[in-house]
């Protein structure tokens, strides 16, 4: 079993070895589960994945899958995350963003090449870690275990949820985004710990994505068992309205990232999702 594994890792990584996205080969090795780290060389490279791996069409439906007792302390009372590029300043600024009332932490870059993603995950994760804040990698599963982040977010286009699971393992947190209720439907069966729903408005961060409105904030938490977290028009006037809506968790990247004092930036949004969250304890 072991051998055949490992054989069927080193002929992909073979195959593959000039695809520039790879991480370094001992850090497959560490995957929880070899086949996984073969199958993860497929999907990266467009090819198909094994026949014992389910994707999103073909996960059967009524599949059970729940939070571990890790992720969801993990996860719990979470409602500030932030998502962000690098950028010179990442140590600084991350600092400032906690310190703030960001409680979670995604590194979305992709432009870095995979040795540099590997570093400024390092450096973002050990600034997380200091604060107790979970740290994210969006879409590189392998990225996530190299620098022993809490999980990894993916899209509809990347790395398969199932895949990624098995990667990380149980403990770890995958994320999954939406954006119409097709979508939404499907992730109902996925192995993840949480799912985002939007952008609500378009938004520059994902050009050409139409924004799905507010009416999906409300359908995506009437629908989904897991937390979810809204995405796209995230600022302190529209969280309210979000919120009135059935928004209770939030990703925010323009209000924090463009500003010249994140630290503040960070204290508006808190601020009124605390106040918020106090009066809904009051009702």
């Amino acid at each position: 079993m072991e051998t055949g594994g490992q054989t069927c890792v080193e002929r992909s990584l073979h195959e593959f070895q000039d695809f520039e996205d790879l991480v370094e080969f001992e850090d497959l090795f560490d995957f929880q589960d070899l086949q996984a780290a073969h199958d993860y060389v497929q999907a990266i490279s467009g090819l198909p994945v094994s026949d014992g791996v389910n994707t999103n069409q073909e996960r059967p439906r009524n599949s059970s899958f729940s939070l571990s007792s890790r992720t969801a302390d993990l996860l719990g009372g979470r409602r500030l995350y932030l998502c962000t590029p690098d950028r010179p300043d990442l140590e600084r600024f991350l600092e400032n963003s906690v310190s703030g009332g960001v409680d979670v932490v995604q590194l979305r870059d992709k432009s870095l090449q995979p040795r540099d993603l590997v570093a400024r995950a390092r450096l973002a994760h050990r600034v997380c870690s200091a604060h107790g804040v979970p740290f994210i990698v969006n879409d590189r599963p392998d990225v996530a275990l190299a620098v022993g982040a809490e999980g990894v977010h993916v899209g509809q286009d990347d790395v398969p949820a199932a895949i990624a699971r098995r990667i990380l393992g149980q403990n770890s947190i995958v994320g999954l985004s939406t954006h119409s209720e097709s979508e939404l439907e499907r992730s109902i069966d996925e192995p993840v710990d949480y799912i985002s729903a939007g952008p609500v408005e378009e938004t520059p961060t994902k050009p050409g994505r139409r924004g799905t409105g507010i009416g999906y904030v409300t359908i995506a938490n009437r629908r989904s068992r897991r937390p979810v977290f809204i995405t796209g028009a995230v600022t302190p006037e529209k969280i309210p309205s979000l919120w009135k809506a059935g928004a209770r968790h939030f990703v925010v990247v323009r209000f924090i990232t463009q500003s010249g004092d994140p630290r503040s930036a960070s204290r508006q949004l808190r601020a009124v999702i605390d106040e918020l969250v106090e009066t809904d304890e009051i009702d």
